[in-house]
């Protein structure tokens, strides 16, 4: 009995192993063929840094000719897509761009550059309502935060971001009183912020492009500069992208490119 017990624990965990390994790269497909060079730079990634990576690829084109397109959202909706014609791929944070490279074989993680990195904020609905002024604020009790997650299946920048703010200082407690106020969990930023207007949140912690982009409905709090988180967006070149690839990731560091940038949070 215990022999049988010993092997039917080990045979669950070689399950589960097999299980998380093809949960990271499920959607990987080897049938298909990886052939860019259309005349199109065609470029990839999430949700989030996507609207700066827009406003360079409109400028880019303005001034080269050469055409750009961005295509942004859930992994999901555009990686047969991306795994065909992908001239570029962009991450939201440096975990988010390894997780994205077991679908991307046909780039390599030594050529992804980090390009922009920006910070964490409270973001708050518009007129902040609530008066928030800081983090301790939020561990009030009858506050309601809205925090993104993975949850172990979802590739987002924001997982672990609560966590790592609460954490900061090193103080349990901080981590206990903040878990006890979020009333939502979403798989994304997009999900969050749908929750964050819907659901009659005071805060939101995610990175500060969001207000930014959504002046309309949110305002935002600085984080004290010891609880403040920081993460990238970064890119990789196709090795068989459209040589105008390059150029248009010479552009993203230029001057122009860095105000693009900068006038959503982005900094270098």
């Amino acid at each position: 009995m215990h022999r049988l017990a010993l092997f039917g624990a080990a045979a669950a965990l070689a399950l589960l192993s097999t299980a998380g390994f093809a949960g990271a790269s499920g959607l990987y497909d080897p049938g298909i063929r990886h052939l860019p060079k259309d005349g199109v730079i065609r470029v990839f990634g999430p949700g989030g840094p996507h609207s700066a990576f827009i406003k360079a690829a409109r400028a880019f084109q303005e001034k080269s000719g050469v055409e750009v397109e961005v295509v942004f959202g859930p992994e999901s909706k555009w990686t047969k897509d991306a795994q065909a014609s992908a001239d570029m791929i962009f991450g939201s944070s440096e975990q988010s761009m390894t997780a994205f490279l077991e679908n991307y074989r046909f780039v390599d993680s030594r050529d992804v550059e980090p390009l922009f990195i920006r910070r964490s904020v409270i973001v708050v609905p518009k007129g902040n309502p609530r008066a928030i002024s800081g983090f301790d604020d939020l561990l009030q009790p009858g506050m309601r935060i809205v925090v993104t997650e993975g949850k172990g299946v979802y590739n987002t920048s924001g997982t672990g971001v609560w966590e790592d703010i609460a954490g900061r200082l090193g103080a349990l407690e901080d981590v206990k009183n903040l878990r006890a106020n979020i009333v939502a969990f979403e798989k994304g930023s997009g999900a969050s912020f749908r929750a964050f207007t819907s659901r009659n949140a005071d805060a939101w912690l995610t990175w500060v492009h969001w207000p930014l982009d959504h002046a309309e409905v949110a305002d935002f709090v600085e984080l004290e500069p010891e609880r403040r988180i920081h993460r990238v967006t970064n890119a990789v070149v196709s090795p068989d992208a459209d040589p105008a690839t390059q150029d248009f990731l010479a552009f993203l560091k230029s001057p122009d490119g860095v105000a693009l940038f900068a006038s959503e949070g982005w900094v270098r």
